[in-house]
């Protein structure tokens, strides 16, 4: 359960957020992870790398303020530090010894959420679709999944940056 629940948790991150209308939806989500790097500066358990990460978080969460993909890397990043933290044995929740650790599994999750451009559920299924009626229609490209042309917002390219 120490493993499953943490993935549960990211899973209804995401569908909570999807409830959020886009451009306020990706923005909001740069807030999140913004304050997520700073979750551990009370603790201090690595000193100064406190601040040193949270900085580093901080720049990239404000570049996720236009980029899905830089929301992303951000969450990968606190991922690495939940781990540092686990294995240092500075959790996150001070009473809970292993809450790092299910941060760093829930993490990714929402990261991968993020890089598929923080889709909702019936936007994510349709850009699978449309990816998967797409592969190999190229010769010499099979295997290669393109990017649908237009999102179902009706922005040309329909990218994760969209």
């Amino acid at each position: 359960m120490q493993y499953v629940a943490p993935i549960g948790v990211g899973l209804l991150y995401t569908l909570l957020m999807s409830l959020v209308r886009e451009p306020h939806r990706r923005r909001f989500n740069a807030v999140m992870v913004a304050g997520a790097g700073a979750a551990y500066l009370s603790g201090g358990g690595l000193g100064g790398w406190e601040l040193a990460f949270t900085a580093v978080v901080t720049y990239v969460a404000c570049r996720g303020l236009d980029s899905w993909t830089f929301i992303g890397v951000a969450w990968l990043l606190h991922t690495g530090w939940d781990i540092v933290h686990h294995i240092e044995g500075n959790p996150i929740i001070p009473f809970a010894h292993t809450s790092s650790l299910g941060c760093a599994i829930c993490d990714p999750v929402i990261a991968l959420w993020c890089f598929a451009g923080g889709r909702t559920p019936r936007e994510l299924v349709a850009w699978v679709r449309a990816a998967r009626g797409r592969k190999g229609a190229v010769a010499g490209e099979a295997g290669r999944v393109v990017e649908p042309e237009a999102g179902l917002s009706g922005v040309q390219g329909g990218g994760p940056d969209r």
